[in-house]
């Protein structure tokens, strides 16, 4: 028999959200991957890397998946999890693993690093990441775009304000970097399908990223939640879409 919403609720209750591996999402959710590969090209640019630093880690999953790391390669993690996830995953591959707060300044010298990454930063603080850039280092990131997975944050929220929806604007990004004294080389973006195939899938992601609808519960949103798990088992995965952008930057040799 098909799990009752009471069994998909209380499963994805228990579930640990630690670290920022979406694994326990395989087969209950689908998202789209941008086309430029993030990991791929991070993994390449470290390659050619003397210093490198990753700015926001999170549990340390994409940085430790890099075949070749810089001879120094440091890390950046806030939450405490994650700092201690990101540690006993990084540690082993040489990496240090710097406890900062998601406020400037960074805790590096000025010209510290050739190449500066980050996969999702919460914030971006640009006159920082251009302060320890190396004269000609680079800065490489992917981040989330605007109104992105805005589908279901409405779901539960209501409509948005436009200002709202333009948060996190590429074009917005763009004019930061060169304010920070940075010169843009890349910046392009991509809508990508996602799709939730039950409620529990739903519950998690939000338990998970806890910005997307601010103060989630279960018992908060428990009259949604339940509409929202019949209108997938009537009409099938609920859908959205995820945005995201990339930008990579130099600073001028």
């Amino acid at each position: 028999m098909a799990p009752t919403f009471e069994d998909l609720i209380a499963e994805a209750e228990s579930v640990s959200v630690e670290g920022w591996d979406f694994s326990w999402l395989d087969g209950r959710a689908t998202e789209e991957r941008p086309s430029w590969g993030y990991a791929r090209s991070m993994g390449e640019r470290m390659a050619r890397a003397d210093a490198a630093l990753d700015v926001q880690t999170g549990g340390g999953e994409v940085l430790a998946a890099v075949p070749k790391l810089p001879p120094l390669t440091v890390a950046t993690e806030a939450w405490p999890p994650n700092l201690a996830r990101a540690t006993a995953l990084l540690r082993p591959r040489g990496v240090a693993v710097v406890a900062d707060e998601d406020e400037p300044p960074l805790p590096f010298a000025d010209d510290a690093f050739a190449l500066v990454v980050s996969r999702h930063p919460v914030t971006t603080w640009w006159e920082e990441i251009a302060r320890v850039l190396q004269p000609g280092g680079t800065y490489f990131s992917q981040q989330v775009g605007p109104a992105s997975v805005f589908e279901l944050v409405e779901y539960f929220l209501g409509p948005q304000p436009p200002e709202v929806r333009r948060r996190r604007h590429p074009d917005d990004a763009g004019a930061l970097t060169e304010a920070a004294g940075l010169e843009v080389v890349d910046l392009r973006s991509e809508s990508l399908r996602t799709e939730f195939f039950d409620v529990g899938a739903v519950v998690y992601f939000l338990r998970k990223v806890i910005w997307m609808v601010p103060g989630f519960t279960v018992d908060r949103y428990r009259a949604e939640l339940r509409a929202l798990h019949e209108r997938i088992r009537t009409d099938g995965p609920f859908v959205a879409h995820t945005t995201r952008f990339l930008i990579e930057a130099r600073k001028p040799a």
